[in-house]
């Protein structure tokens, strides 16, 4: 009997979610990159309070984008290295909903970590509290849409040896337009202004990527195991 779309999305959230526990340090690599780009450019350029908050939106950004592609790379190579993404395959259900699952996997391990040590980040660059709310906002849509456009990179390269990048050349200026949106709410919320107008685009952009990257990966998926 086959099980329903949601019970295997569920098993395989939590075979991904053990996997990464037994495997620490691609939980922490993520964390520890982040902090450090964050505190990297405060030491490169002038460390006053106003400066340092004029820059923290393209910091937060940059950061939190080169952390969660650390870990992309791997979301399908591991399976299709030892056979197992072969077998979810002849299980019968469909590759979207597997690259659905992984996905969303990739971002509870890396992308929710990034959004819930983003205040500590700011606090550093001295964004005030009061922006904290829309700034994790933000990167938590941010993160999502960066999943997604990772998990096409990811599958386009999961055949080649040496795809990290490849992967970063592919991802990359996908995400120009998110870096963009995301830095210019996160502006606004530091500043106090509006953040409608460029949070309704990375809404948007989360949403487009949520319906189709999914079948853009399963088809690349598909081809390199035929």
């Amino acid at each position: 009997m086959s099980l329903p779309a949601t019970a295997v999305m569920r098993l395989i959230l939590r075979r991904e979610l053990k996997l990464s526990f037994r495997r620490p340090d691609q939980l922490v690599q993520p964390l520890v990159f982040f902090l450090i780009v964050a505190t990297l450019f405060p030491l490169a350029m002038n460390p006053q309070l106003p400066v340092l908050r004029q820059i923290a939106p393209g910091v937060l950004w940059v950061g939190a984008l080169l952390s969660s592609l650390l870990a992309v790379e791997g979301m399908f190579r591991g399976d299709a290295d030892d056979g197992t993404l072969e077998q979810m395959v002849l299980s019968g259900h469909g590759l979207s909903l597997i690259v659905t699952a992984k996905t969303l996997a990739h971002w509870l391990i890396s992308g929710v970590a990034l959004v819930l040590v983003s205040p500590l980040m700011a606090t550093a660059l001295n964004v005030p509290s009061s922006a904290f709310a829309l700034i994790m906002a933000g990167l938590a849509l941010g993160t999502l849409t960066l999943s997604w456009l990772g998990a096409i990179g990811a599958a386009l390269t999961v055949g080649l040896k040496r795809g990290s990048v490849m992967l970063s050349l592919i991802v990359l200026p996908l995400a120009m337009p998110l870096l963009i949106f995301g830095a210019s709410a996160t502006d606004r919320a530091i500043t106090g202004d509006s953040v409608a107008g460029p949070m309704y685009l990375l809404g948007a952009l989360c949403l487009f990527t949520t319906s189709l990257a999914p079948f853009a990966a399963a088809a690349a998926l598909r081809i390199t195991l035929e």
